[in-house]
């Protein structure tokens, strides 16, 4: 019955050549290690917040009036509201801390080299549509630090030259943050951008098939197959990674639900205390600050006094990340193989990038400002100098198959 119930499928639908091709017959590197786990984890996470995201619409009421009160009544009155509040704040965060060990691991093992530009480029878009979806749901609980986070990072377009003025307006909707700006972010953060976000995930996806997945040795394993066509070190991913990232999702699972449970709002890292107060346009926070994953590029922001600059350092540190296919000259790909070169330049960037973290969520001070001016001059010259000591550094061997 199922034989002949898949051959009606087929003759319809390519059911099982899209099974095959991306899943039984898609053969992965059998090499791969703990930093695999995290691009199946992004995926588990965005379902989660499409389908918690769901849920909480059915009860948010996406005005001025309601906003505030309607988060309150899912908190405290729907069943099970708390929770599935709780999976979609702490979701975000843990979209986000995924996503930058994803993008943390192709850095390090070549992921975007050559012939993997395009997967690369995807993903990055991937990660603005990300930054531009978490921004707008955290307007809509229409809370303290949601209000005045929100005028902050708006008012930036405002620095752009010319249309910098009426832009600001276009996105608000309003000459001030209003009803309608809260409006039409929920408009976008429920439909457009999640829409889009499915859309690239589907073309990351399509695109990483195409050429095959990177390893740790940034071997190519297409390089080597047997008389059947079949790469010598490749597995199938269905069912051997399939099961291994089940693993994973465990492991994730696990700490998630700790989380959830036992700390969602993460000393205020998640969940700031000022975004219990109702908005209030009259009186604004004491210390105003994104959301943890968004402090390293506020903290770019803030480093540099001019404010016309400083927005376009900031946005400079994202669009640098789209150019790293091209600016990486290095002859190998995988960390494994580079000098000592690459090692102390990407250690750096790192204690960098978390030190900006940090600064981005507390008071600025003389002090904690050249901090940040330090290191976004290091943040910038890991990638400006790649072209050059990515290139003169002493590589070792590349094995020609991949090794365990």
């Amino acid at each position: 019955m199922w034989t002949n119930f898949m051959e009606w499928v087929d003759a319809r639908f390519p059911a099982t050549k899209v099974w095959n091709e991306h899943l039984a017959e898609y053969y992965a590197p059998k090499n791969f290690n703990f930093w695999y786990f995290f691009g199946s984890l992004a995926l588990l996470v965005l379902v989660n917040q499409i389908i918690t995201g769901i849920w909480l619409t059915m009860s948010f009421n996406p005005s001025a009036d309601g906003a505030f009160a309607s988060v309150e009544y899912i908190m405290r009155d729907v069943e099970w509201g708390w929770l599935i509040r709780y999976m979609h704040s702490t979701g975000a965060s843990a979209f986000f801390a995924v996503i930058y060990l994803h993008m943390f691991r192709g850095i390090i093992y070549g992921s975007f080299r050559k012939p993997r530009e395009l997967v690369w480029i995807f993903g990055m878009i991937i990660f603005v549509l990300l930054m531009a979806e978490a921004f707008m749901g955290y307007l809509l609980p229409w809370g303290q630090m949601s209000f005045w986070g929100a005028q902050v990072i708006i008012n930036l377009f405002g620095t752009i030259p010319v249309i910098g003025e009426d832009l600001t307006v276009w996105i608000r909707g309003d000459y001030n943050i209003s009803g309608a700006t809260l409006n039409r972010f929920f408009a976008l953060h429920v439909v457009a951008v999640p829409l889009a976000l499915v859309a690239m995930v589907f073309l990351h996806i399509v695109a990483l098939h195409k050429v095959g997945s990177n390893n740790p040795d940034g071997i190519e394993i297409k390089d080597h197959k047997d008389e059947n066509g079949i790469p010598l070190d490749g597995i199938p991913f269905h069912p051997y990674y399939t099961v291994k990232d089940i693993v994973g999702v465990v492991g994730f699972l696990i700490i998630f639900s700790a989380i959830i449970f036992f700390a969602p709002e993460m000393g205020g890292y998640f969940l700031e205390a000022p975004n219990f107060i109702p908005a209030n346009p009259l009186k604004t926070p004491e210390h105003i600050a994104p959301v943890w994953y968004f402090t390293p590029f506020y903290t770019i922001l803030r480093a540099i006094p001019n404010d016309q600059l400083g927005a376009l350092a900031m946005a400079l540190s994202i669009v640098v990340l789209f150019l790293l296919p091209w600016l990486d000259r290095s002859p190998v790909r995988s960390i494994r193989y580079r000098g000592w070169t690459t090692k102390i330049m990407l250690t750096l960037f790192v204690i960098a990038f978390v030190i900006l973290g940090y600064l981005g969520t507390q008071v600025p001070t003389p002090m904690g400002t050249l901090m940040a001016q330090i290191c976004t001059f290091i943040y910038f010259f890991y990638f400006l100098a790649m072209p050059w000591w990515s290139r003169w550094e002493k590589t070792k061997p590349v094995p020609d198959r991949v090794t365990h």
